[in-house]
């Protein structure tokens, strides 16, 4: 010790501070001492205690989270209201994938076969076409396109014009109308019909009023009960022609052949769906008014008939009644032949009365 030291110390034992003795300082204090002093040697800096991370870099962090944090949230919202936004099946859900299915070109002539058999798939809300063959047809009116007008005998083409237009809007009318669907008076399919024509407009209205086995507004309209179905999705897919010809009233006839299919579920909010495949074959002309007392810009009805598949064979209430498969246990089985409700080569002869078994829906 020092000359100097030993002073100091010596003053320090007089205040009566012994504590303040000169220590020899520890193994780890020199090492310490010695890492430091090479550090410095080096020219580096220590690396402050504890320090944390570059507060600049800090900020910019919490700058970003905010905007990722709501891109995350928007993207698990749309998957959660689609999950088919996801690639695969990540739920595990093993549902079929959709099937892509180019349109049909417009129906020209009269088919020579029933369409082919479409893959095998249960119908479901968001998908209520799936597994069947009318997947490919046209959407509700984009279905009912009248072929060019041509004039017809001495009828002109303006005429024929006419009659095939007033033929599209009762179509639409009587088939495609929501109201009319709702089982609501079809209100605009009877205004395209002639009121002169005898006995017409009394038995539809008859009909409408108190439906039964004899007297059924389901040979010109397509009605269900709201109380027991409801359309699904909103679309109808539909196929079909028309073609002109001379009247026997001196005026311009058309025939139209078409099919509708309705995917329907039940109304107390059941997820079943169903279809019911209705054909229709209608019979109009717009008679010549300078030989016939008619109603200008109204249709005479000559004949019409109605096809029906996948409906309650035992139910006049004028409504159409689909059977779901969960009922077909307790349902009463069909009796007639093997039919199939999308084969638009066979005629009406050769329809689906008598309780027809579908060879499928």
């Amino acid at each position: 010790m020092s000359d100097e030291d030993l002073r100091a110390f010596l003053r320090e034992s007089e205040r009566g501070a012994p504590d303040s003795a000169p220590k020899e300082p520890s193994a780890r204090a020199r090492m310490v001492t010695e890492r430091l002093r090479r550090q410095d040697a080096r020219g580096e800096a220590p690396q402050p205690w504890r320090g944390g991370p570059d507060p600049g870099a800090r900020r910019r962090r919490r700058q970003v989270w905010p905007f990722l944090g709501v891109a995350l949230a928007l993207c698990a919202l749309a998957v959660s209201l689609k999950p088919s936004l996801l690639p695969g099946d990540p739920f595990g859900a093993g549902g079929p994938e959709a099937v892509t299915v180019t349109p049909l070109p417009a129906e020209t002539a009269a088919p020579t076969a029933a369409p082919a058999p479409a893959p095998e798939e249960v119908p479901t809300l968001d998908r209520p076409f799936a597994g069947s063959p009318a997947l490919g047809w046209a959407d509700g009116e984009a279905g009912i396109v009248p072929p060019p007008a041509k004039a017809v005998g001495s009828v002109q083409e303006e005429r024929v014009a006419e009659a095939l237009r007033l033929t599209q809007k009762l179509l639409i009318a009587a088939n495609l109308d929501p109201g009319t669907l709702r089982g609501e008076r079809p209100e605009a399919a009877l205004a395209l019909l002639d009121p002169t024509q005898p006995h017409l407009l009394d038995d539809l209205n008859g009909s409408l009023r108190s439906p039964d086995e004899d007297h059924d507004p389901l040979g010109l309209f397509s009605r269900f009960d709201p109380d027991e179905v409801r359309l699904v999705g909103g679309v109808v897919k539909t196929r079909g022609r028309m073609t002109v010809g001379k009247g026997k009233y001196a005026g311009v006839a058309v025939h139209a052949d078409y099919t509708f299919v309705y995917p329907v579920s039940r109304a107390d909010g059941s997820t079943e769906v169903t279809r019911t495949i209705v054909r229709r074959s209608l019979d109009v002309e717009l008679p010549d008014p300078a030989r016939y007392d008619v109603t200008p810009g109204r249709l005479t009805l000559v004949e019409y008939n109605g096809d029906f598949g996948n409906d309650a064979c035992d139910v006049n209430d004028g409504f159409l009644h689909p059977r779901f498969p969960s009922a077909e246990a307790t349902a009463p089985p069909p009796t007639g032949p093997a039919k199939d409700p999308y084969d638009r080569s066979r005629g009406f002869e050769e329809g689906l009365s008598d309780c027809a078994t579908l060879t499928r829906v």
